[in-house]
């Protein structure tokens, strides 16, 4: 079924719409959950609670892209999970060294606490991830956006691991540069 056919479905409270999405999506955005969370269990109720998020969004909202709307609610219900169990037990895991890597970039917490200011700076990452060549930008947005391992990042470009890591350190400090052009990190 076609995208806008299932959001369509969800306009009209049709639960076949949840139906549907799981079929078209269940497995992408397990992936999305479990690089996150790497728990089974966990990840599974995550998927159903975006189901329940979709559900909740449509209507009002109408998603241009629906295979990015579910990645991030997906991906913010992962993270909220994350964190309840990070506060439980601290630990290891790709999450803290992703958000370690991209520290450097972000100036500080309370520069990005307003709601306002926090859109804008979406938008500017945005737009900067969209002028990276197309496998930088790319590498970028698995690391950062999907959480993916940077092993599974190097197998899907057929790149060592060392690349990968050389690359995101690169597309990191133009990030940084790109901030502190814009007014948002100053040293």
């Amino acid at each position: 079924m076609e995208d806008n056919q299932i959001v369509e479905l969800y306009f009209h409270r049709n639960a076949d719409a949840i139906k549907e999405t799981d079929s078209k999506y269940g497995s992408y955005c397990f992936a999305i959950a479990d690089n996150i969370l790497h728990n089974r269990e966990d990840s599974e109720e995550c998927v159903n609670d975006t189901w329940l998020g979709a559900w909740n969004a449509m209507p009002p909202q109408r998603p241009n892209m629906l295979r990015m709307f579910l990645a991030k609610i997906t991906r913010n219900l992962s993270f909220n999970r994350f964190n309840a169990r990070s506060a439980e037990k601290r630990g290891g895991g790709e999450i803290h060294l992703v958000l370690d890597e991209l520290a450097e970039c972000i100036a500080n917490e309370s520069d990005t606490e307003n709601e306002y200011l926090a859109k804008e700076l979406e938008q500017c990452i945005k737009l900067f991830v969209r002028e990276l060549p197309e496998r930088e930008g790319n590498v970028f947005v698995r690391r950062y956006f999907f959480t993916e391992p940077v092993s599974t990042i190097a197998k899907r470009y057929s790149m060592t691991d060392n690349n990968v890591m050389v690359s995101l350190s690169r597309t990191r400090k133009k990030l940084k540069a790109h901030l502190e052009k814009e007014g948002y990190f100053s040293e």
